[in-house]
């Protein structure tokens, strides 16, 4: 299996001899012990915001979940990378590495002109790197140049600052990274940077191999690239190149940033546009310059026969000679009110940035309505326009003055069946359906037309009108449709399109029971307009590669009837079909032209040459023949995207006839055997799937696994599963992750936990419960104590610490997750059997106990700047929510993520009754004022507590009662006052150094000092 991948390779580099093979087999990588998981966290998270400008999201946007390629490099880095007994330098050099330090961030041009290092940096010679110039007399330039860095601008209106010509390149890095250091947080100063990967990687990383080569040199480190230095630590560590795996491919980001950063790689996946995917990452992507430019050079021929045979045909140009960019389509029913047709759409706005809309205009004889498209209308037409005939669920128009409103459930004839399903009138369509029957409750109309005109049809900037349908564009429609109709059987024969069936029994979330239920089709081809159809048979033909099958599904995203069209919203545009997790039947959509989906054919991807060394195969994630010496993964969990099912939806057009080597897969979902949901058989499986990768690991192997973090069922579950698969949990970093969407509302956090496994050690090792919960207190004390050590020392030398609470919690969990898996069996149990038992509702088991009491020391640890430790251990659950983000607030760091993540360590219910906001990005505590009366009754988490009684006291003073009133009604509202006392003190001091404001401050501390001085009895 290794010859297959490595007959494709190149020889070791020259200096691998001077190598011990095996050296650093069994030192602890870095990443167990060291991560920096809040700058991974930001740039993670920028790299998944650049929307177009990822790197592999350009072959398949419809595959959703990929993991940042920047978390997987990190990943790889930190699993080979040894701990030394430096650990500040060991970082400083992973950071480097990856280009997050100083000098990383100045070589990826940051945003800032001379004239912001001139307000921020102190130069004793400004002019040797700068140009001045000021409008003005001669002793206004003679202030100028005798003026000292750091200037204010202000002083010198009119004055323009720019690099001298002649600057050394050095000196103006040097410049940058100290002008970037004026900004307080890395998240600050990256932002105002590229990232890493839109640099250069030989500029941006030539300077940095010194240092590396002079920390790692004791081991024989000689290295000039990422590709040599991974090269060189595999031979270390495993005697050879290193070889990463994935059984749960996906998208491709695991196996094409190992093969980016010079692995040895095996990818599987039960999914074949998986496969597809990841071998379109690697082949195409990932493909040498020589072989990037014959594919570019097929996809144009390919492109160029499309349009030949569509321009043949006659049916995107008109008369004229314009060609149609795009056609908008809606559904059409006849109300039974009325006995009219009547179109269906949200909205009649067609353009909103050119102010066209479709206006309908009654047809007495006909009993239906024309529709006119109208250019350039006024306010009131296009507000006017906004409201469609569908609301709600309703058919809603108007006819001669009255209002009819008509249910769509009405109109399909909804009832329950004898199984209690959905059931309706509709007719289910045949398999050589390709358009309504004339007496269908729903027909398909065209109702517009978006045109590129004749005279810029080669011009760059094209010039496009939208028209109202014509009596030859009808003409060209029939003419569409008699083309589908004489082809139809043969295309499908031929596999040109598809002929698969939509699964009327599918499971209940199966995704295609919407467009059986809603609009009666039962056939993957029912879909797509018979234009469409007529284009994908036709790309199909003559796209044989599999390279044009990979940019093939990518048009089938733009092409099918579920395209909503985004004029609306100001996109004169299709939307992809997949803009969400599901296959969403809509009233109106857009249907693309060739020379619209040409751009999307001929997609522009990045370029990146990585290793060849690889091995892509479709099997289940249980069945390998690989050895890797580490396995990256992101398994499926719980409420995980239905791949196995929205798949379908390309595997239907690729199926038949693949070319090499996608004629080696299964094209079938193979939706039994996907390990998926959660539960039983969902343990089962990944334990089989764990197994077996564990199984093909060396003694001295690791594996990381990626899961999102929803709850401390999750940890349970998770941790079960590898304990299961005889691993054993080393350390554990959380990734964080946000989003808004207007698809999703509210905010929807998304947060990555990166757990780190080895093999469990060999020989049998039972363990108590009373015997295991001290030593995870002792573990988790260790390891925080430490990390927080780690932390002081790089605050005081690098200006910021490495470890943020969210980190040192992750940790704590690692530690006593560390210990737990150390055993084979709990209180006579094998962990097996014990990880494979059905879980009873509401059963609290050892992992749970132990990662309670895991969280539970870690928190008390935990203790806010400014709050003592003793107030910290008396008080609990909202209170210390509050304070710990009130102090997290003061700095900063505060995101929801970390909101939400503290409110399930500390058990809070409702973490939202305290939060003036839970928007991504605008998360925060209510402030002292915000708090209203019924935030603080009996019935509420903060209200019966000290800290509840403080903030009304707070309250109280700054609405000027009388102090005397205000304290006695604070000694009153606790039962135990005189007991509680001193952490009311230390709290008030604590909110009067933290709060927002300066009259919240000075209540607090006015407080703190009465309840200091007070007389007691």
């Amino acid at each position: 299996m290794h010859d297959t991948i490595l007959a494709h390779g190149k020889a070791p580099f020259a200096g691998a001899s001077r190598l011990e093979p095996f050296a650093l087999k069994d030192a602890p990588a870095l990443i167990e012990a060291v991560f920096p998981a809040q700058k991974v966290s930001f740039e993670a998270q920028r790299e998944r915001k650049a929307g177009a400008g990822q790197t592999l999201t350009a072959l398949g946007s419809y595959w959703k979940g990929r993991k940042p390629l920047i978390l997987v490099r990190a990943i790889v880095l930190g699993s080979l990378l040894p701990q030394t007994d430096d650990p500040e330098k060991d970082l400083e050099v992973f950071e480097q590495l990856m280009a997050f330090d100083e000098g990383g961030l100045a070589r990826r041009e940051p945003k800032i002109n001379p004239a912001d290092i001139a307000q921020r940096v102190a130069l004793e010679e400004p002019w040797n790197y700068f140009i001045a110039s000021l409008k003005g007399n001669s002793q206004d330039k003679q202030k100028i140049a005798d003026a000292q860095f750091p200037l204010d601008l202000d002083l010198y209106p009119g004055l323009n600052i720019r690099w001298r010509r002649d600057i050394d390149e050095v000196d103006k890095l040097d410049l940058l990274a100290r002008a970037l250091a004026t900004w307080p947080t890395y998240e600050e100063r990256a932002a105002l940077c590229k990232r890493p990967e839109e640099m250069d990687q030989a500029v941006l990383y030539a300077p940095i191999w010194p240092a590396v080569n002079a920390h790692l040199g004791h081991l024989g480190i000689e290295a000039h690239s990422h590709q040599e230095l991974v090269e060189q630590l595999g031979i270390l560590r495993y005697g050879h190149r290193p070889r990463v795996g994935d059984t749960f491919c996906g998208g491709g980001s695991i196996p094409f940033e190992a093969a980016r950063l010079g692995c040895d790689v095996y990818a599987s996946d039960l999914n074949p546009i998986a496969c597809m995917l990841t071998w379109g990452a690697l082949n195409i992507i990932g493909a040498p310059a020589e072989r990037r430019a014959e594919i570019e050079r097929a996809q144009r021929e390919v492109a160029e026969a499309v349009d030949r045979e569509i321009t043949a045909l006659g049916i995107e140009h008109d008369s004229q000679g314009n060609r149609a960019k795009a056609y908008l389509y809606c559904l059409e029913t006849r109300c039974p009110e009325t006995g009219w047709m009547v179109p269906m759409a949200p909205s009649w706005v067609i353009s909103k940035t050119r102010n066209v809309i479709a206006q309908l205009i009654p047809d007495n004889v006909n009993q239906r309505f024309d529709i006119e498209v109208q250019s350039g209308v006024s306010a009131a037409a296009m507000k006017a326009a906004e409201r469609g005939t569908m609301h709600e669920g309703n058919l809603v128009y108007e006819l001669d003055g009255k209002t009819h409103r008509m249910p769509i459930k009405t109109l399909r004839g909804d009832y329950s069946d004898a199984d209690g399903d959905v059931a309706n009138l509709l007719r289910r369509w045949e398999q050589e359906d390709f358009k309504p029957h004339a007496g269908d409750i729903f027909q398909e109309r065209l109702y517009a037309i978006q045109w590129i005109t004749k005279e810029t049809l080669d011009s760059s900037r094209r010039e496009t009108f939208f028209a109202s349908v014509s009596a030859g564009d009808l003409e060209r429609e029939r003419k569409v449709d008699a083309i589908v109709e004489r082809n139809l059987a043969e295309w499908q024969e031929r596999g040109l399109v598809p002929d698969m069936e939509l699964e009327p029994g599918g499971p209940p979330r199966y995704q295609g029971k919407s467009l059986i239920t809603n609009l009666g089709w039962r056939y993957w081809h029912q879909l797509f307009n018979p234009r469409k159809l007529i284009l994908g048979a036709i790309l199909r033909k003559y796209g044989t590669s599999p390279a044009n099958l990979v940019f093939l599904a990518r048009t089938l995203n733009r092409s099918s009837k579920l395209c909503m069209w985004e004029g609306p919203s100001g996109y004169e545009s299709t939307s992809h079909v997949f803009t969400n997790q599901a296959l969403n039947a809509l009233n109106n959509w857009g249907v693309r032209g060739w020379v619209f989906l040409e751009d999307l054919y001929l997609c522009e991807t990045l370029q990146w040459d990585v290793s060849q060394r690889y091995l892509i195969k479709q099997c289940p994630s249980n069945v390998v023949d690989f050895d890797a010496d580490f396995w990256i993964t992101d398994p499926p969990y719980a409420d995980a995207v239905m791949y196995h099912e929205i798949t379908d939806f390309f595997i239907a057009w690729l199926r038949k006839n693949p070319p090499p080597p996608f004629d080696q897969w299964t094209w079938d979902s193979r939706r039994d055997l996907a390990i998926k949901g959660s539960g039983d058989d969902f343990r089962r499986g990944m334990v089989e799937a764990y197994k077996a990768m564990t199984h093909h690991m060396p003694d001295n192997g690791m594996q990381c696994v990626m899961f999102t973090h929803q709850d401390s069922g999750v940890w349970s579950d998770m941790v079960s599963i590898f304990w299961a698969s005889g691993l054993q949990v080393v350390g554990a970093w959380y990734i964080a992750t946000e989003t808004t969407s207007e698809l999703k509302k509210g905010g929807f956090v998304q947060g990555t936990v990166i757990l780190m496994l080895r093999k469990r050690p060999f020989g049998d090792r039972p363990g108590f419960k009373q015997r295991i919960l001290p030593e995870v207190k002792r573990e988790v004390d260790a390891q925080i104590k430490q990390m927080m050590h780690l932390n002081t020392e790089t605050q005081t030398k690098m200006g910021a610490p490495v470890f943020n609470d969210s980190d040192l919690q992750m940790a704590g969990y690692a530690a006593a997750l560390k210990v737990l898996t150390g055993y084979t069996s709990i209180g006579g149990e094998d962990v097996t059997a014990f990880a494979l038992r059905p879980r009873r509702k509401g059963e609290t088991t050892v992992v749970d106990e132990i990662v309670e009491q895991a969280a539970e020391t870690a928190n008390g640890l935990l203790v806010p700047e400014g709050l003592e430790r003793e107030t910290w251990a008396a008080i609990g659950g909202m209170q210390r929510f509050y304070l710990r983000m009130l102090d997290m607030e003061t700095t900063g760091a505060a995101k929801l993520d970390n909101y939400q993540n503290f409110a399930k360590a500390f058990r809070v219910a409702d973490y939202a009754a305290v939060m003036a906001s839970i928007k991504p990005n605008a998360a925060r505590l209510k402030s002292i004022t915000e708090f209203k009366p019924r935030d603080l009754t009996d019935r509420t988490e903060l209200g019966p507590t000290p800290l509840g009684a403080l903030i009304v006291a707070i309250q109280e003073f700054l609405a000027e009662k009388d102090p005397a009133v205000v304290m006695a009604n604070l000694r009153d509202a606790l039962v135990d006052y005189l007991d509680k006392r001193p952490i009311l003190m230390d709290m008030a001091d604590f909110i009067a150094a933290k709060a927002r404001g300066a009259e919240i401050r000075r209540a607090a501390e006015a407080i703190a000092s009465r309840i200091r001085h007070q007389r007691l009895q």
